[in-house]
């Protein structure tokens, strides 16, 4: 073989080399599945699963007390087979008791400063599948805040 055919062979492997370092976002527009995007804190679907984790926090807690969104921190989404919503939340204890019937969250207020008054920071994963009108629970890690 000549000298010629292995100097394009040499000068076709560079290009594909430097054309791999490119960004993929430069050919791809828009979000791009499986990785996590951030997402508006007052989005509707974030809302949404802020609303189901909650539920499912109260749920699953003994507390006599249900607990609500104080603030939403983070808020990320991913499109996996539907999406899943990664969410940093704090929640906090309400007045409203659990015994009582037909509670509405919304108007529950919260504890006022005292004994009974408690956060939590929450690492909530909620899958929704909207085309199913699912929307479930998958992950819920709740830690005490220290702020008070």
């Amino acid at each position: 073989m000549d000298v010629s055919y292995h100097l394009l062979l040499v000068f076709l492997l560079a290009g594909l080399c430097s054309f791999e370092q490119w960004s993929v976002n430069a050919f791809v527009r828009g979000p791009i599945p499986g990785k996590p995007q951030n997402v508006s804190k007052n989005d509707t679907g974030v809302k949404k699963a802020v609303q189901t984790a909650t539920y499912t926090f109260n749920n699953q807690s003994n507390d006599a007390y249900f607990f609500k969104s104080s603030s939403i921190d983070d808020a990320q989404k991913q499109i996996v087979k539907g999406i899943m919503y990664l969410l940093k939340v704090e929640i906090s204890r309400t007045v409203c008791q659990k015994r009582e019937s037909d509670v509405d969250l919304a108007k529950c207020a919260f504890q006022p400063h005292g004994l009974l008054q408690q956060t939590f920071l929450c690492n909530f994963e909620v899958w929704a599948i909207p085309w199913k009108n699912i929307m479930k629970t998958t992950f819920s890690l709740c830690l005490p805040s220290k702020k008070h």
